[in-house]
C-alpha cells in the first residue's frame, strides 16, 4: 500500500519560487565587484534568474549541461545558480585559488560549455579558456559600462546577456535526482575528484541546515555567507538562506578584516559563516582598531578546526556565540555542528570551551560511525580514535567518472579520511586527517589539538604541527609558528605555554618560526607542502 500524497519533486528552483512568493521584498545586499553596495530582493533575483534560464535555453543549454561559475558571493552569482538550475543544467563552481592548469584540467574533465566569471578573474580566464575546447561562451558578471578589454572570444556582459530575455519562461521539469551542481575536491593527492549534487540532495540538505541545532535560520535573520559559493557548495547558504526567507548580505571580493567588519556592522548581520582564517583577520583588525558587533548573534566556523582562542574571543569579548561546524564537499557539505545539548547545558567557562572545540553532533540525515582499519566499529567513549565514516541522502555515493571508489563501501558508508572519536552523547571530535596523524612510539598524537592550543598564545598568528622522522620514536611533533607583527616569542615561551595543557609525550620536540605557512585553495593548512618545505629538517641531536 502506498501513501496518497502529492508528487511534489524536490527541485532547487522551487526554493527561489518560495522566497520570491512569501519573502519577495527581503533584501539581498552585495558588495559589488565594481565597488558600490548593491541592493535587490528575492522577487527581483527570481525574475532575473528566469531571464537567464530563458537566455540559456536559447543557446541550447539544457538538462545535464555543465555551466561553470568563477565568482565571488554577489547577487549576480546567486542569480546565475538559479538560472542554470532552472533549465536543468549543472552549476559547476570553480575555485580561482587553484593553479590555472588545474582549473583547465577540471573544466575539461567536466566538459563545461559556458563560464560565468567575475571581473576579478578575467585575466586568469584568458590563460585558461584556450585550453578548454568545450567552452562555447563566456559571460562576464558585469554591465556593458564595466566590460574590460579582453582577448576572450565570445565574451559578453551578464547584463546585456539577460537583457535579451523578458523572463516569460517556465522552469524546466525533470526528475528530482537530476544533477544540480558540481564541485571538485582540492586534489591534495592525485587529480581532483568531482562531487555531483542532485536537486533532491540540495533541497534535503538545505532543510537539514535550517534545523535549530544547525544554522537555525529564520526570516528575521540577516545572513552573511563569507564562505565563497565556490567552496564546498557554499555551505548550502544559496539554498538555506532563500528557503528560510532571511535577508542575505553578500561580501563580494571584500574578504579582508576591515571589509568584513564594515559589512557585519553596516548591514546589521545576525549570523555569518566562514573558515577560521577569515575570523583571525577580523579579530586581529578589531584588536588593533576597536569596535563592537552589536547585531551579530552567532558565527558558524568550519572548513578546518576552530582554535579555542577564536571561540573565546568572540564569546568573551564580543558576546557572539560560536558554532563549530564540520563537513566535506562530499557531504554537501554540513556534517556536524557543535550546538549545546541538554546533557552539557550546565557547562561554563573552560569546560564549555572544551566542548566547543569538538566538531559537534550530526543532524537527522547524517549517519556516522568510527572504525578501525579492519572496518570494525569502535566504542563511543570520547577517547577511542578511529576512521570517521558517514552516509546519508546528501552524502556522495561515488565521484564523477567513478574515481576514488576505494572511499565508498557496499553499505553506502563514505570514508572521510579523518580520524576522530565520539562521546556517549554523539559529539564527534576530529583529531587529525588520517595522513596527518603523528605516530610516535606506536601511539597517535593529534596535530590539530596542539595547533589549536598554540594559536591561543597572544604572540601567535598561526600554527601548524607536522610529524618529523625520529630515530627512536618513528615520528615526533614539530611546531611551526607564524608570529604576530611586532611580537617575538621564544621557543621556551611556546613550550611553556603548552605545558600542562597536553600530555608530556605530546609536547613538540622543537619549535621553528617561519614567515608564512602554505595553505590549500580552500584556506586549510597544506601539510603536504609544509612537509616538503621542511624535508631537510632534523631534530637537534636526534
Amino acid at each position: 500500500m502506498l501513501g496518497l500524497m502529492q508528487d511534489w519533486p524536490l527541485l532547487c528552483h522551487k526554493v527561489i519560487d518560495h522566497a520570491a512568493t512569501y519573502h519577495g521584498q527581503r533584501e539581498v545586499v552585495s558588495r559589488s565587484v565594481e565597488g558600490p553596495i548593491h541592493r535587490t530582493n528575492y522577487a527581483e533575483v527570481r525574475l532575473r534568474a528566469l531571464k537567464l534560464s530563458q537566455r540559456l535555453a536559447r543557446d541550447g543549454i539544457g538538462i545535464g549541461d555543465r555551466v561553470a561559475t568563477m565568482a565571488w558571493n554577489t547577487w549576480r552569482h546567486l542569480e546565475s545558480w538559479y538560472g542554470i538550475l532552472g533549465v536543468g543544467a549543472v552549476y559547476h563552481t570553480l575555485n580561482p585559488r587553484l593553479f590555472h592548469d588545474q582549473i583547465a584540467w577540471i573544466m575539461n574533465d567536466a566538459e563545461d560549455r559556458m563560464l560565468f566569471v567575475d571581473l576579478t578573474f578575467v585575466k586568469l580566464v584568458e590563460l585558461i579558456a584556450p585550453k578548454v575546447p568545450s567552452l562555447e561562451r563566456i559571460v562576464i558578471l558585469t554591465d556593458d559600462a564595466h566590460m574590460p578589454e579582453t582577448s576572450l572570444v565570445n565574451a559578453v556582459s551578464y547584463e546585456s546577456y539577460i537583457a535579451e530575455a523578458d523572463g516569460d519562461f517556465a522552469w524546466a521539469e525533470f526528475d528530482e535526482r537530476t544533477a544540480a551542481g558540481m564541485c571538485y575536491t582540492s586534489g591534495t593527492t592525485g587529480d581532483p575528484k568531482g562531487v555531483v549534487y542532485s536537486h533532491r540532495s540540495n533541497v534535503l540538505h538545505a532543510m537539514t541546515a535550517l534545523q535549530p541545532d544547525m544554522l537555525s535560520l529564520a526570516s528575521r535573520d540577516r545572513l552573511m555567507p563569507v564562505v565563497p559559493l565556490f567552496h564546498a557548495n557554499g555551505w548550502s547558504t544559496a539554498f538555506s538562506g532563500p528557503m528560510s526567507g532571511c535577508a542575505m548580505v553578500m561580501p563580494g571580493a571584500g574578504m579582508d578584516g576591515e571589509s568584513i567588519y564594515q559589512m557585519l556592522t553596516q548591514e546589521k548581520v545576525t549570523i555569518t559563516a566562514a573558515v577560521p582564517t577569515v575570523w583571525l583577520m577580523l579579530l586581529q583588525r578589531m584588536e588593533k582598531e576597536g569596535g563592537a558587533l552589536p547585531d551579530l548573534s552567532r558565527v558558524v566556523i568550519g572548513g578546518s578546526a576552530c582554535p579555542r582562542a577564536i571561540t573565546k574571543a568572540f564569546q568573551d569579548d564580543y558576546g557572539v556565540d560560536v558554532v563549530h561546524a564540520w563537513g566535506m564537499t562530499e557531504m554537501s557539505p554540513l556534517g556536524t555542528l557543535c550546538s549545546i545539548k541538554p546533557e552539557y547545558a550546565h557547562l561554563e567557562g573552560d569546560e564549555k570551551l572544551d566542548l566547543q572545540t569538538k566538531q559537534g553532533h550530526p543532524p537527522f540525515t547524517v549517519e556516522m560511525k568510527i572504525t578501525d582499519d579492519e572496518n570494525v566499529s569502535l566504542p563511543w567513549d570520547g577517547s577511542t580514535f578511529g576512521r570517521l565514516k558517514v552516509r546519508g541522502p546528501a552524502v556522495s555515493s561515488s565521484y564523477y567518472k567513478g574515481r576514488g571508489a576505494e572511499q565508498f563501501d557496499t553499505e553506502g558508508w563514505f570514508d572521510t579520511g579523518d580520524v576522530a572519536h565520539v562521546d556517549q552523547f554523539g559529539y564527534m571530535q576530529i583529531t587529525d586527517r588520517a595522513k596527518d596523524v603523528i605516530k610516535s612510539g606506536g601511539e597517535w598524537i593529534s596535530s590539530i589539538e596542539i595547533e589549536n592550543l598554540a594559536v591561543g598564545h597572544p604572540d601567535v598568528a598561526e600554527a601548524a604541527v607536522i610529524g618529523v622522522t625520529h630515530p627512536k620514536w618513528d615520528e615526533r611533533p614539530l611546531l611551526v609558528i607564524v608570529v604576530k607583527e611586532d611580537r617575538s616569542p621564544s621557543k621556551e615561551d611556546l613550550i611553556g605555554f603548552l605545558d600542562g595543557k597536553i600530555a608530556k609525550w605530546w609536547m613538540p620536540d622543537d619549535v621553528i618560526f617561519v614567515d608564512d605557512i602554505p595553505h590549500t585553495a580552500t584556506g586549510k593548512i597544506q601539510k603536504t607542502a609544509l612537509r616538503d618545505q621542511l624535508k631537510d629538517y632534523s631534530f637537534p641531536g636526534a
